[in-house]
């Protein structure tokens, strides 16, 4: 049965006019190690370097991730910007999974920081990804178009690690996005738990039956 460590990788400033409020905000820059029966993996390794006007934009405060290549044997990323990639490099001969619309768009430029992505083993992936019995990847998206999330299986419960698919808990569902169905039906009537990557709140609930 899947358990999930979570890791605080640090974490950045949005400037307001970037999401329309009325002052700049924090958010946080968070990570999850899953451990499995078939091994290990980590969803999301932080933000990366190389851009000095990305961090003047940003002011990222970086904490080092806190797990290596001998730690896990697979990475997981919800998508390819610089706040989810910093520490892919760190794992040279580990498979990163990355749906293959994402890796499509990252690669054509002016997407993340470009150094960020050489030097990765990127496995592509189309759709949903079962990773190990009760470990699969789903995809969601609406932040990027190959946005995807990792769905655990407790048995009675189900946890979805769902990266930036929305940015915090209290958004979770709204607006609604289609493939908010798919882990209806996946969850079976279960309790969701939805984790995500720069907000520490968690959204717990039960999803609609699909019809």
């Amino acid at each position: 049965m899947p358990t999930i460590t979570r890791l605080d990788l640090g974490w950045f400033t949005r400037p307001a006019e970037e999401w329309g409020g009325p002052h700049d905000r924090r958010e946080a820059v968070l990570g999850y190690l899953v451990r499995h029966d078939a091994g290990a993996l980590v969803f999301d390794t932080g933000m990366g370097t190389g851009s000095p006007e990305t961090d003047a934009h940003y002011r990222p405060v970086r904490r080092p991730l806190p797990v290596g290549p001998d730690d896990v044997d697979l990475v997981v990323n919800c998508h390819l910007h610089f706040d989810h990639i910093g520490g892919n490099q760190l794992f040279p001969d580990t498979p990163v999974l990355v749906q293959r619309t994402e890796l499509a768009t990252a690669r054509a430029g002016g997407y993340t920081i470009d150094s960020l992505l050489p030097g990765v083993r990127y496995e592509e992936i189309d759709g949903e990804h079962v990773i190990a019995p009760g470990v699969r990847i789903v995809p969601t998206p609406g932040h990027t178009e190959g946005h995807q999330s990792l769905l655990l299986d407790h048995g009675d419960r189900v946890t979805l690690l769902a990266g930036q698919a929305y940015d915090f808990a209290h958004e979770f569902g709204s607006p609604y996005r289609p493939w908010l169905a798919r882990i209806g039906e996946l969850a079976a009537g279960r309790e969701v738990r939805a984790l995500f990557a720069h907000d520490q709140e968690v959204w717990q609930g039960r999803l609609p039956a699909p019809r």
